[in-house]
């Protein structure tokens, strides 16, 4: 369950905003092993003042219109699946119309499987989990009363 992160700039239309999603998580779908039904992003826009991006950085020229994209995924996969998403994430946003190649940002955060709650309170995939969640009962136990 990739949780994605993309911040543009706030001049991004309606329609290239939700071009770039579907180039995200059709990146990750294909390079990714990510299931399609598995999608949970965050878009946001800000203003020129709110996204700060070098000029240049490793020989790489960026321009006034940046993607950052942030993936928080589980560990483990190899660095040339990395290197797949990273290439087909530039040129699927790219290919979107609102961006160049080398304005795509994007850094992976890995975390361990338990780390993730798809709802109702529950690490679905820590081991010890079974079913439900109880730790926290509607209403608190009154002090002095049984």
């Amino acid at each position: 369950m990739p949780f994605v992160r993309i911040s543009l700039r706030g001049d991004v239309t309606d329609r290239q905003l939700s071009a770039i999603s579907d180039a995200v998580h059709h990146a990750m779908v294909q390079t990714f092993n990510v299931p399609p039904k598995d999608r949970f992003q965050l878009l946001t826009r800000h203003t020129s003042q709110e996204l700060v991006c070098a000029p240049e950085y490793l020989d790489i020229a960026h321009g006034e219109r940046v993607a950052f994209i942030q993936i928080t995924c589980n560990e483990g996969r190899t660095t040339d699946m990395k290197k797949a998403l990273f290439a087909r994430l530039a040129k699927s946003v790219a290919e979107a119309g609102a961006l160049a190649v080398a304005d795509v940002i994007v850094n992976l955060v890995e975390v361990k499987k338990e780390n993730w709650s798809f709802g109702n309170g529950i690490a679905q995939y820590a081991a010890e989990t079974v079913g439900s969640f109880d730790a926290f009962p509607s209403s608190p136990p009154r002090e002095g009363k049984s």
